[in-house]
């Protein structure tokens, strides 16, 4: 007979699989047979990068089981399996096909169903739901034939559905019937910026109002909105509608076997996950627990936990009830909406009595910041933060702890401020770093400290912090330095294995000692013969310090993917060619150049942020006739492919615009002509406004200027990427000799000391120390000229522009270098009429005359490029 305890989990989502990962922690899963059913045809995945699938299509990448998880002997996974019925008097479950699961325990966890309002004409095609894979896909499909789309609801998932149409390249649409925006998230200020920034987008936002009915043509396609207002009703036409108004538990299966559910639904169950019925437990965004259905997947994690040491109990006869029950979970969440940093913590609302709300609102910066103090202003309640959610990662564990504050509010959200900043050390050690698996601060610490871990990826593997949202990654990298220089232990910031160095040291020594190659570099300072991280970076080091061509000597073994062949690589195994277009200016003749070239070599055409004309589908055979025609027509490299200077934008300036009041058109020619070409820590940009009206966007840029009356405001320190910032004004009204002057010694200071691939942004806020925020330090070097290096930065920079030359010119008139640039090594020198290139799973190959008739091939220009990228040669 078997006396194993029966085990049935009905749901395979993300906390499902928690409770099954926790189950064989726990050695409770060496006790039971247990048996997962899912009605998705696939295990769980993360739902939380729902919208990650979108931009990567990857199925596969979403996954959440490690591999061989269901080769364990006693855990069984059934996928396409829907759970019918629950005898509970039988103990028995029965599926659709009418087979029958015995159960001892049985754990729900179905989550929840998307909430469709009944509104007449719903049933109508081209209307869908935000919730699984297969949801997206039918998106995606339907979305070929659209031009417009609308999503009902504009909470979370709402607005990450409008910007999966968005990404699709719909004109869309948000209606929400509430007066705001993520009205369980954000208070009306932060609601407000918030749509501050997907307006700026082009997403239409509709709030208070009411949705009433989907209109629909003869085909029954959808063809229209019909909706009310204050101001009375009216419709939107649109191609296709998706439903995001909320989520609803799966809680069907529960009222049909007379388990007890909450008023607005979710299996009822004690702290323990277990319901009436003894042998039946509930978790996830089915259960009520606490009085309420908890809709994130930190409390759902923390329940599985719970659950599962109930469940060993049980299989060990022992008591149940295994350490402390979930009484409630933080329920702040920080997320990026539509490129938007945005997260609320704790109450974020305000509604503790007595609370206290201090408020920062930067209209013009897009930036809105509140915390909700104690009436004291002792500790903090909780927070909204839109635009920059930095602050996030203090915030959040101060909220849940209710410990007191270190130090002013101010030193939270504006660190460089001058107040006395708070940091991760001020947070007690019972402080929630990572919210999604419940991990403090304490057990990391102890973790580093017993030497368990001496990394994150060795923290992330003892404690699960940063496994799921990955949110907290950065606050375990600072945690984890702090510690080991608790404990005394030096923390290693070397560059690789291959140099004991920072950036900045290394940039230091080769200047000093007039280290001119990497061969030199190495044989001085370093050891081994380098790798992808320090072979790069010296080579940027090396083009300031030594300019050469990229191509020039061993100088082309060590450049990065794309500096090797002067384009930039994209995802389908061809090259994009980006032109020089100084401040957007270009003549009909160009344009005309352009085109022909665009035609003649079947590339996609495409206008860039910068202001410029990317050309994409070149082959690497293709790339040197390419640049010939386009240095023959006046262009020459724009440098899209170096961590360099990218583009100054610019708007029309005086010259056109009648609010213009200086030539930004002109100065923007002047600037990126000036610094072309300057090898630097990461990529640069730049813009030029010429008025307060900012057409040119240049407060996001790494240096940013505004016309004004009586000159140029400098704005410095401004970018986008993960971590979007805006610039920072560290000058006003200056001369342009003045401008040149300043922006050369900024520029040369930001090569000098940044760390590897550290954006202006970042390198600004490293520069501060106590008593000087990071712009302050800027300002002394730069403008006061404070540390005397203002004259020999701007010598370096006289000398990077005395020694430009464009580099696709050089190559043409260089056939060693010319020579790199083959689809096969020992290719003659004219092209072969025999051979085409054919597109097979997204990657170009060569077909052959015999495979024009139908015989095999092989793949063989993915090898034969890799030859040519490391200067390895074939034998004939």
């Amino acid at each position: 007979m078997n006396t194993r305890m029966q085990t049935v989990v009905v749901g395979h989502g993300m906390v499902a699989q928690r409770l099954l990962e926790t189950l064989v922690a726990n050695g409770a899963a060496e006790h039971m047979d247990i048996h997962v059913l899912s009605e998705e045809p696939r295990a769980a995945y993360d739902r939380v990068g729902l919208s990650n699938y979108f931009k990567h299509g990857d199925a596969e990448a979403m996954t959440l089981v490690p591999a061989g998880f269901f080769e364990h002997p006693h855990i069984t996974l059934h996928l396409g399996v829907a759970a019918t019925a629950i005898d509970r008097d039988r103990r028995v479950i029965t599926v659709q096909d009418g087979g029958e699961f015995p159960y001892d325990a049985l754990v729900l966890a179905m989550g929840s169903l998307p909430f469709v309002p009944p509104l007449p004409g719903i049933d109508a095609s081209g209307v869908f739901v935000y919730r699984t894979l297969e949801d997206l896909d039918r998106i995606r499909e339907w979305s070929a034939g659209s031009r417009t789309g609308i999503v009902i609801g504009g909470g979370l998932l709402g607005l990450e559905a409008a910007n999966a149409l968005r990404t699709l390249g719909l004109q869309t649409t948000v209606v929400e019937l509430a007066e705001r925006l993520m009205p369980l998230q954000l208070d009306a200020g932060g609601a407000a910026m918030l749509r501050r920034h997907i307006e700026g987008l082009g997403i239409d936002v509709r709030l208070a109002t009411r949705t009433e009915a989907v209109l629909s043509g003869d085909a029954g396609q959808v063809t229209g909105l019909a909706m009310r207002t204050a101001d009375g009703a009216c419709t939107i036409d649109t191609d296709m509608i998706v439903v995001s108004a909320g989520v609803r538990p799966r809680d069907q299966l529960a009222r049909a076997a007379g388990l007890a559910v909450g008023e607005r639904g979710g299996v009822t169950a004690d702290a323990w996950g277990r319901t009436a019925d003894r042998h039946v437990f509930a978790i996830g965004e089915v259960a009520h627990i606490a009085g309420r259905t908890w809709g994130l997947v930190a409390p759902g994690y923390q329940m599985a936990q719970v659950v599962a040491a109930e469940l060993l109990g049980l299989a060990e006869h022992a008591q149940p009830r295994i350490g402390e029950g979930f009484t409630g979970a933080d329920m702040s969440t920080k997320l990026k909406l539509l490129g938007v940093d945005v997260a609320s913590v704790g109450d974020c609302l305000g509604s503790t009595p007595g609370a206290v709300e201090l408020v920062w609102n930067d209209p013009a910066g897009l930036i809105y910041k509140k915390v909700v103090v104690s009436d004291d202003g002792a500790s903090v309640l909780g927070a909204v933060l839109v635009g920059d959610a930095t602050a996030y990662d203090v915030l959040k564990p101060m909220a849940a702890s209710g410990s007191a504050l270190a130090g002013p509010v101010e030193g939270i959200l504006f660190p460089d401020s001058g107040s006395a900043a708070v940091g991760v050390d001020a947070l007690p050690g019972a402080s929630v770093i990572c919210s999604c698996n419940n991990v403090t601060k304490d057990a990391i610490t102890t973790c580093v400290e017993s030497g368990a871990a001496c990394d994150v990826v060795g923290i992330k593997g003892c404690t699960r912090a940063g496994t799921t949202c990955g949110s907290c990654t950065p606050l375990l990298q600072t945690l984890l330095h702090s510690t080991l220089e608790r404990q005394g232990i030096a923390v290693d910031r070397s560059l690789c294995e291959h140099f004991a160095y920072t950036r900045r040291e290394l940039f230091d020594i080769i200047r000093v000692r007039s280290l001119r190659s990497f061969s030199e570099v190495v044989a001085a300072v370093g050891q081994g013969r380098g790798c992808d991280i320090c072979k790069p970076l010296v080579a940027s080091i090396l083009a300031t310090q030594a300019p050469a061509h990229v191509l020039e000597g061993e100088n082309a073994a060590i450049q990065d993917t794309n500096d090797h062949v002067m384009a930039n690589l994209q995802k389908n195994g061809t090259y994009s060619v980006v032109p020089r277009m100084p401040g957007g200016e270009v003549t009909p003749e160009g344009l005309i150049a352009i085109g022909e070239i665009a035609r003649d070599f079947n590339l996609y055409t495409k206008i860039t942020g910068g202001q410029r004309i990317d050309m994409f589908g070149a082959r690497i055979e293709q790339l040197p006739e390419i640049w010939r025609r386009l240095v023959a027509n006046g262009f020459e490299s724009g440098h899209a492919y170096g961590k360099s200077l990218r583009t100054v934008k610019s708007c029309v300036g005086s010259d056109w615009c009648r609010f213009g009041v200086q030539d930004s058109t002109g100065l923007a020619n002047m600037i990126e002509l000036r610094y072309r070409g300057l090898r630097s820590p990461h990529k640069l940009k730049s813009a030029v406004s010429g008025c307060a009206r900012e057409c040119a966007e240049a407060q996001s840029k790494d240096f940013g200027i505004i016309a004004t009356e009586r000159g140029w405001n400098l704005y410095v320190g401004g970018n986008g990427g993960m971590r979007p910032r805006h610039a920072e004004l560290l000058e006003i009204d200056l001369d342009t000799t003045t401008l040149v002057r300043f922006i050369d010694r900024f520029l040369m200071y930001y090569i000098r000391t940044a760390d590897r691939l550290q954006r202006t942004s970042v390198w600004i806020e490293s520069l501060a120390s106590p008593g000087e925020t990071g712009l302050e330090h800027l300002k002394r070097v730069i403008v006061e000229d404070a540390l005397g290096l203002g004259a020999e930065l701007e010598a370096d920079m006289a000398a990077h522009v005395a020694s430009y030359a464009d580099e696709w010119a050089q190559t043409l008139e260089d056939p060693h270098k010319l020579a790199r640039f083959a689809s096969f090594v020992n290719a003659a020198a004219v092209p072969d009429p025999d051979i085409a290139f054919i597109e097979q799973r997204g990657q170009l190959r060569p077909a052959t005359v015999e495979e024009r008739l139908d015989c095999a091939s092989t793949l063989i220009v993915p090898f034969v490029e890799l030859l040519t990228h490391t200067g390895s040669e074939v034998a004939p």
